[in-house]
């Protein structure tokens, strides 16, 4: 091991994925001399294992299936996707898990790079272990930033590590279709992942350990994908837990609690995500490794005038596009203190990240999609607002017959009936992850019912569904 001196920046930013990026961004262009580490690809998972890989797999399956409910085209559209060119496609997306463009951007950017594991060695120090063993010591004279975000989660399970399962990055990296796939898991990923590898021509089956798909969202919106993905020929066995695993003569089995043996060519655990913060040194600073790492609104970590965590490494909301809000707003109050300027720090004000508790948006890339923001009817009820749910069936939009014939979709709005605004809007139905961010404004921006009643929806389009909600709640 060779050390080497130790260099100064004003911001140090632990891991270079789009969140790590934005928050080294915002410090440089307050004129703050920034560094970023990186251990992996410059991009971080987002780019080359999640959210653009598995979007680009995604897309070609929604498009044959509008295409599917179209006469006239319906009928050129029966056959199987080209899953050679959509895999192609993909690898264009991910740059083919090569980060040139990424380290060119931070170039530009005057921001420096320092490839290797990044570990805290005290306040305001990051020790970097290149590959080669040399290390360097940076100094933060403002601050230390962790993005280092989350890696998946794997069960305790016997025969789990001889099977060689696949987690998200495998099943967004694959270069070819498994004949047979087993996804277990119910939330975002083993919905898309079971819905994308079924139209690639994997035959899928997905195990469910609760009730329903898509838990932490309104209830409708699990039953709409999970029938649909039965329609499309995936197994969907709810209630069902895996007990073992073992891969025999190169085939997975999978064992569940009530005794049934699946078979398959691989198997994918879609089970949760954890912290990547067990060997980044949080123990010099006296906090707890592989925990989650509590902030408060200005992202910064209790106890500390120097640490900050932003992204899914803070466990507030673990999305790409939050945690570069978090970014984002991280970046303004290092400035911001850095300079001496006093915070503003009221709910919503620019230094604090209020929407992680009332606004953030999410779109599942399934077939139907399912679209949301703020609080479900559940979960606002469980706040103790005084609230009230409005649904209206697709079927009475305009827009959404001419989208498709058949069309299959659902919208609610949870309404606070004491301050009259939205707490939260959920949209299932093909097309609807470009309505969320009408409600998203809506919700952040805590716009009256009654002015929502002045937002002319364009007809004939899906937002018309806007109108039918605040129909439905004048007439009942």
């Amino acid at each position: 091991m060779t050390e080497t001196e130790t260099i100064a920046y004003d911001v140090v930013v632990l891991g270079a994925g789009p969140v790590g990026e934005n928050a080294a961004d915002r410090a440089h262009a307050a004129g703050l001399s920034t560094a970023i580490v990186e251990s992996e690809l410059v991009g971080g998972e987002c780019s080359y294992w999640a959210c653009m890989p598995s979007k680009a797999l995604l897309r070609p399956v929604i498009a044959q299936a509008d295409a599917r409910r179209l006469p006239g085209l319906a009928a050129a559209n029966q056959g199987p996707l080209d899953a050679g060119a959509v895999l192609a496609r993909r690898n264009d997306f991910a740059s083919h898990w090569k980060d040139a463009g990424q380290v060119q951007w931070l170039d530009g950017a005057g921001i420096a790079l320092y490839r290797g594991h990044g570990r805290l060695a005290g306040p305001r120090t990051v020790t970097v272990t290149a590959e080669d063993g040399t290390v360097t010591t940076l100094t933060a004279r403002q601050a230390v930033v962790v993005a280092t975000g989350t890696r998946a989660q794997l069960p305790d399970l016997p025969g789990l590590d001889e099977v060689r399962p696949w987690t998200s990055r495998e099943a967004t990296s694959a270069q070819t279709v498994p004949g047979r796939l087993i996804v277990v898991g119910g939330g975002v990923v083993a919905a898309e992942m079971a819905t994308a590898w079924q139209a690639l021509g994997s035959r899928v089956t997905l195990l469910v350990r609760g009730k329903g798909l898509l838990s932490r969202m309104e209830p409708f919106a699990g039953e709409l994908v999970g029938q649909a993905l039965t329609e499309a020929g995936v197994d969907v066995r709810t209630g069902t837990s895996v007990e073992s695993v073992s891969r025999e003569n190169g085939t997975v089995v999978a064992v569940t609690g009530d005794g049934a043996r699946i078979e398959a060519d691989e198997i994918l655990f879609a089970t949760g995500r954890a912290p990547q913060t067990d060997d980044i040194g949080l123990d010099t600073v006296g906090l707890e490794p592989g925990s989650w790492l509590e902030v408060d609104d200005t992202l910064q970590v209790p106890g500390t005038d120097w640490l900050y965590a932003v992204g899914d490494v803070n466990h507030r909301a673990l999305l790409t596009h939050q945690g570069k809000y978090q970014a984002r707003i991280a970046g303004s109050v290092i400035a911001a203190r850095a300079s001496d300027t006093p915070l503003d720090e009221a709910p919503w004000g620019a230094n604090v990240a209020t929407a992680d508790h009332y606004a953030v948006p999410q779109v599942v890339f399934t077939d139907p999609e399912v679209a949301a923001v703020g609080l479900s009817l559940a979960e606002a009820e469980q706040a103790g607002h005084r609230v009230r749910a409005v649904d209206v069936d697709f079927g009475s939009v305009a827009g959404a017959s001419l989208y498709g014939d058949g069309y299959k979709g659902r919208a609610r709005m949870v309404v606070d009936l004491d301050e009259e605004i939205l707490r939260g809007v959920t949209f299932v139905g093909p097309g609807v992850g470009e309505l969320v961010q009408s409600a998203t404004v809506a919700v952040a921006g805590q716009v009256p019912l009654d002015r929502l009643w002045h937002v002319v929806p364009p007809f004939p389009t899906l937002s018309e569904v806007w109108l039918r909600l605040l129909e439905a709640y004048r007439d009942n």
